[in-house]
């Protein structure tokens, strides 16, 4: 009988041992990331309305929504946030996300960023003009590049071109919005060392991928893990719960950078 209380106990402190040493550690912010908001079903999308229901379901749980800056100066520092934080970000620069994502994260106070493709800007129906952009920077929205073409960086023959693609983006969109452009997100979440090595140099503070990469659980600033954000989502029991947990990244696959 004696045995039974012992097992129990060693039971506990491997418990214990496992949570404090493996599991806590291995927290992230989520970032959360979403392409278009419409009623379209193209591109990864989500309808206006189930886009309402899950920033209601942040502010109902607590969650406070920071910038992407406020994140990544919080790894740069080593400084512990409350686990109770969470980053939005959107990729393309769709002009839906003016006429439908902008108004409902006005309305909750929240803030984003927004990676936009600079050639597309005013060039494509389907995205934002440049008018657009600034409106929305005036309004708690950042903006990022996302290349000038969406060219994918996971494999580059020619530096020449990634550099231009890199560099050229954040120089025009710098120029529209008159403000520095501080982040970069590949396309596809294709990368490569030198790649981010060419992020640093044009001076960007940090860079976007997917579940792609080298480094673990967001400590590298230039290879920041982001979680794609479905239609779907609040449908599925405990879905968006687990994608806001911080412990998202442990239970999907990881995909080469490249």
């Amino acid at each position: 009988m004696k045995k039974i209380p012992i097992i129990l106990f060693v039971i506990i402190v491997l418990s214990g041992a496992f949570y404090f040493f493996w599991f806590f550690p291995r927290y992230t912010v989520p970032i959360l990331v979403y392409h278009s908001i419409d009623y379209k079903e193209e591109s990864p999308f989500v309808v206006p309305e189930n886009f309402i229901k899950q920033l209601e379901y942040i502010k109902r749980k607590g969650y406070e929504v920071i910038t992407l800056d406020e994140l990544v100066e919080s790894i740069k520092s080593k400084k512990q946030l409350k686990r109770n934080k969470v980053v939005i970000t959107f990729d393309d620069g769709y002009k839906n996300n003016f006429k439908y994502a902008y108004p409902i994260l006005k309305r909750f106070g929240f803030p984003a960023t927004v990676f936009l493709i600079s050639d597309y800007m005013g060039n494509d129906k389907r995205f934002l003009s440049w008018e657009q952009v600034r409106i929305m920077f005036k309004d708690n929205i950042s903006f990022g590049a996302h290349t000038k073409t969406h060219f994918y960086l996971g494999v580059v023959e020619d530096e020449k071109v990634a550099l231009e693609e890199i560099v050229g983006s954040k120089k025009k969109i710098e120029q529209e919005i008159g403000m520095a452009v501080d982040y970069f997100c590949y396309p596809g979440g294709g990368f490569n060392e030198r790649v981010k090595e060419i992020v640093k140099q044009a001076g960007y503070k940090g860079a976007c991928a997917t579940n792609r990469g080298f480094a673990g659980f967001n400590r590298d600033v230039y290879e920041l893990k982001r979680i794609k954000v479905n239609n779907s989502d609040m449908d599925k029991p405990f879905s968006f719960w687990m994608k806001l947990s911080g412990y998202y990244n442990l239970v999907r696959s990881k995909k080469n950078p490249y």
